[in-house]
């Protein structure tokens, strides 16, 4: 197959159709996983592939490999060639990356954003929650954690005492 010429940003509106397996109403592009994308130069100027720069939620995640895979099919699919993914684990991911539609997103599919990190110079912050996460389904606070451990590890389970039904809530870090 002969190769396409494309541009960045054809790449990264590839991108956001490759959705997260673990939340798959975000894509990796909302959830701050792709860091960078850098254009392989063919020679003329014209871009011949692609390195697509990841960083994973956390270093242990399990879906980082499905992630990859599937981000290299989605541009291959579109006569990308070759692709390569370089995984950087610094700077640490942080939820600061996930965009203002991906909050809404999480909270329109059931699981609480994450709340603002409180500005401390914490090497690790996760589980450092100062406010009850919202509820996603009636907007109370009146909320406590029952696990801080989830369907991930990156998610927490929470109880709202006001409505009464558990959720999700998507750890700060």
């Amino acid at each position: 197959m002969k190769p396409v010429v494309v541009t960045r940003d054809d790449v990264f509106d590839v991108l956001e159709q490759v959705m997260d397996p673990e939340v798959p109403v975000l894509s990796v592009v909302e959830l701050g996983i792709v860091r960078d994308v850098r254009m392989d130069d063919g020679g003329d100027g014209s871009a011949m592939g692609v390195t697509v720069v990841v960083t994973p939620t956390y270093s242990g995640c399990p879906a980082m490999r499905v992630i990859e895979h599937d981000i290299a099919a989605a541009l291959e699919a579109r006569g990308v060639s070759p692709v390569r993914i370089e995984t950087v684990y610094a700077p640490a991911w942080t939820t600061d990356w996930l965009t203002d539609e991906a909050r809404r997103k999480l909270a329109a599919y059931g699981i609480a954003p994450p709340s603002a990190r409180d500005a401390e110079p914490d090497l690790v912050p996760i589980g450092r929650r100062r406010t009850s996460p919202l509820c996603p389904l009636c907007g109370s606070a009146n909320t406590r954690v029952e696990s801080e451990f989830g369907s991930t590890a990156c998610k927490s389970i929470v109880h709202c005492n006001d409505c009464g039904q558990p959720f999700e809530y998507f750890k700060s870090i």
